[in-house]
């Protein structure tokens, strides 16, 4: 069931000119620097879904074990190469390729638009999982739904350090799949469909407060883990090297 994306109702249009590229379940808001967009662009962003989605809807055709698996699969050289990228994400976070989807839709349409435009800055939003470029430093809030917390906290994101991905997972908000009850689990990762990857299974983890702890040391093992920020019953856990400010 779709739940309208309010939180995008923050994002900043002074600094970002914002379309869509929607098709079936996919939803993407985009935003490119208003010096680099150019009207192609929000073309080029829907014929790349629509590719995307050729090809994992053919692969689920083929291989209809892979929409469904709750664990890792692994990979073949005749899969497709963005098959091969979720298995092996997901497989790194011990989960179901499936859970890296939206994360690897926002990075590949970003890549994709990357390659094709001289984009100073672009941030693909994905239901809470986002691929960004950046020239200049960004200061992004936490939505957890609900949560007093929410939209309270801010991670800055270092310019120099994009392109990155910033996926957020929760089993309180949104229609994904979640076995845990976090209001917002946020991970960031060079690879967005890693992040989404570890946003979901490290929200799978988290039952209660008492539990954002033991995550947080569990998370130290994955040096592809550039910053965790874990809200849950009004707590909330931060491990990582970019700065976490408190937002009014």
């Amino acid at each position: 069931m779709y739940e309208p994306r309010t939180y995008r109702k923050q994002f900043n249009l002074s600094r970002f000119y914002p379309f869509y590229a929607t098709f079936r379940e996919t939803d993407l808001w985009i935003g490119v620097n208003r010096k680099s967009y150019v009207p192609e662009m929000k073309s080029q962003a829907y014929k790349k879904v629509v590719e995307l989605r050729k090809v994992l809807d053919d692969h689920i055709y083929l291989h209809p074990d892979f929409k469904k698996a709750l664990n890792p699969l692994s990979t073949a050289n005749n899969f497709p190469k963005e098959v091969n990228e979720m298995i092996t994400m997901a497989a790194k976070a011990g989960i179901g390729p499936m859970s890296t989807v939206a994360g690897l839709f926002a990075q590949e349409v970003g890549r994709d638009l990357m390659s094709r435009y001289p984009v100073e800055e672009l941030v693909i939003e994905n239901g809470g999982d986002i691929f960004l470029k950046l020239k200049e430093d960004l200061h992004l809030s936490v939505y957890a739904g609900k949560s007093p917390l929410s939209e309270k906290i801010g991670v800055v994101i270092p310019a120099g350090r994009t392109p990155i991905g910033i996926c957020t997972s929760a089993g309180t908000v949104g229609p994904s799949l979640s076995f845990g009850k976090a209001d917002a689990v946020m991970v960031a990762c060079k690879s967005t469909s890693l992040a989404d990857a570890f946003a979901t299974a490290f929200g799978n983890k988290v039952q209660s407060y008492a539990d954002i702890e033991t995550v947080l040391n569990y998370s130290e093992q994955f040096p592809e883990i550039l910053s965790l920020i874990i809200i849950c019953e009004g707590k909330i856990g931060i491990r990582g090297n970019f700065e976490v400010k408190v937002l009014k």
